[in-house]
């Protein structure tokens, strides 16, 4: 039986990705949801250190979940997640990279190009 997700912001992810992956006819947006939709015991929690080690400078990421902040990262990138830590924050901005919402990375770009999934 499929629990029913019952946080409101990963509700109104979800939608948005859905109703993202329809409009522009991309399966990126479908493949994040779906993951979002895994049960709360099941749902990513990533390191700023597994980011470090799976990234290079400038690039997107996102991760469909949370990012916490243990680690640390050495170049510049965009990460987008459903949450944030307050460490996982401070270590991004400190090294010239920005966090964002899914939802804001659906606006800049809703053909999913060029975007890095990490989980």
């Amino acid at each position: 039986m499929k629990k029913k997700i019952t946080s409101p912001e990963y509700m109104r992810v979800i939608s948005t990705l859905r109703k993202a992956s329809n409009s522009a006819n991309v399966v990126i947006w479908d493949v994040v949801a779906e993951t979002l939709e895994k049960s709360k015991h099941r749902r990513l929690a990533i390191n700023v250190s597994r980011v470090n080690r799976n990234s290079e400078e400038g690039e997107t990421i996102l991760v469909p979940g949370k990012v916490l902040g243990s680690g640390s990262l050495d170049h510049k990138i965009s990460i987008a997640a459903v949450d944030f830590s307050e460490e996982a924050k401070e270590k991004i901005e400190k090294a010239g990279g920005e966090c964002l919402t899914i939802q804001t990375l659906i606006q800049r770009n809703s053909k999913g190009s060029g975007v890095k999934i990490i989980g």
